[in-house]
């Protein structure tokens, strides 16, 4: 009877692989990629993640980061409990700082919404239930979700909402 497809064979080795670069190769992926830029600058592989973390002076265990407090006693010595060591402290600055930046509104509308308020407007103004029963509500919306839309268009495109009613004025002063 013959062998179940060579299982029980011994591999061979094979002198045309590197072991050397597959270790590395197998290495480097193996090592996940740190995003934070502070954290990559400041990272030291010879060290555990958690050595890395506390030299940083952040916590590689949040529930070991701050002690639970215990009632006390009173009249009991109270004890203070040692700041850690930080070793690198211009990690924990720079991330500081990139918290406080300021962060940009990036709240936008498409191009079509937009136009379509647009339309709306200038047609019928205020008057919702009139937009719903316009022709050009593909959308099907209700009164209630073209207000939406319209206040949508006005608070994230404030100066846009602006300048549109300004012209409209002047369009009606300019036909009267």
């Amino acid at each position: 009877m013959p062998k179940a497809k060579k299982s029980s064979r011994r591999k061979k080795y094979d002198y045309n692989k590197n072991k050397k670069k597959l270790k590395k190769q197998f290495k480097k992926k193996a090592a996940p990629r740190i995003e934070c830029p502070q954290i990559r600058n400041a990272w030291n592989d010879k060290k555990s993640v958690a050595q890395n973390l506390k030299d940083m002076g952040l916590a590689f265990d949040p529930n070991l980061a701050l002690p639970l407090r215990k009632n006390k006693v009173p009249g009991a010595d109270a004890e203070e409990t040692e700041a850690p060591l930080v070793r690198k402290p211009y990690v924990i600055k720079g991330l500081e700082e990139e918290a406080n930046l300021p962060t940009k509104d990036t709240k936008s509308l498409s191009r079509d919404i937009i136009e379509y308020v647009q339309y709306m407007i200038k047609e019928h103004n205020d008057n919702y239930k009139a937009m719903a029963r316009d022709e050009k509500n593909y959308y099907q919306d209700t009164p209630k979700q073209i207000k939406r839309k319209v206040d949508q268009y006005k608070r994230f495109h404030p100066e846009e909402y602006a300048a549109f009613i300004e012209s409209l004025k002047a369009q009606k002063m300019d036909c009267s």
